[in-house]
């Protein structure tokens, strides 16, 4: 049975917006959060058009005072959630010397403080409750490393070591936590964050497709419906994975060199 009230953060486009349509086409009541109002009503009719309910909580999550308060705001006139995706995420892909101290802040905040802030803000009243679950949107950067993305990577890092903690601490007070690791995805990211796309590892499109944000808010929805600990996609990430912890310098050798033809493909 489809969770009933759904926060997804990032909300206004790309993966947020796609998986805010998805939970809505199930019949959940999805609250959505992003700092930008017009794009995010925007999303919320894109739901509403689809025979979904949707509610705006415009929100800058880079504020953690403005978050906390639209936490409260969710829970005291809507509810308490039964799932909350943490799916907002900035940065961009850039070399040490091209990224500033303020930059890797600003990375720590979105994704990981503001996914803590949101996590602390509604988790006792789910376990009050005795159900309820937590997804945390992750990329191939919290399990891999590769040149030009050390911010990046380190943010995402965060975000999955705390995710990873929890699903241990809460499974026994009976609430879950999903960890979706999705792979690059076709959304408004790239073009907010020039430079980024230029630091992908170039890969075989036909082992590793790019994701549209309809096949990413899929996995979401089905990652979650089950109450999965761990869902990737594109699946071939798993083996990469697997083949990381077991022979992390070859696989070192090989992004590095993916790195490099991606630049090079692109001077």
């Amino acid at each position: 049975m489809p969770s009933k009230l759904v926060v997804v953060t990032g909300a206004s486009s790309g993966i947020g917006k796609a998986t805010a349509r998805r939970f809505g086409q199930a019949g959940a009541h999805v609250v959505l959060m992003a700092r930008n109002a017009e794009r995010l009503e925007q999303a919320a009719h894109a739901v509403r058009d689809e025979g979904g309910r949707a509610t705006v909580m415009p929100t800058d999550l880079q504020d953690r005072e403005g978050t906390l308060k639209a936490a409260g705001r969710i829970a005291d006139e809507i509810g308490t959630p039964d799932l909350l995706v943490n799916n907002a995420g900035i940065g961009r892909w850039r070399p040490l010397e091209e990224t500033s101290p303020e930059d890797a802040a600003a990375m720590m905040r979105v994704p990981y403080l503001a996914a803590f802030d949101l996590t602390h803000a509604f988790v006792p009243a789910m376990v009050e409750r005795g159900s309820g679950g937590i997804a945390f949107i992750t990329s191939p950067a919290a399990y891999l490393a590769w040149p030009n993305a050390s911010a990046y990577i380190a943010a995402r890092r965060a975000v999955t070591g705390f995710a990873e903690s929890l699903q241990g601490e809460l499974k026994p007070l009976g609430l879950f936590v999903t960890i979706v690791a999705l792979g690059s995805v076709e959304t408004p990211y790239w073009e907010n964050n020039p430079g980024s796309r230029e630091n992908v590892p170039k890969t075989d499109p036909r082992l590793i497709p790019t994701l549209t944000p309809e096949e990413a808010a899929d996995a979401i929805f089905e990652g979650t419906e089950r109450k999965s600990r761990f869902t990737v996609k594109p699946p071939l990430y798993r083996a990469l994975f697997l083949m990381n912890a077991l022979f992390p310098n070859t696989v070192a050798r090989q992004l590095r060199r993916a790195a490099k033809k991606a630049r090079n493909s692109r001077a």
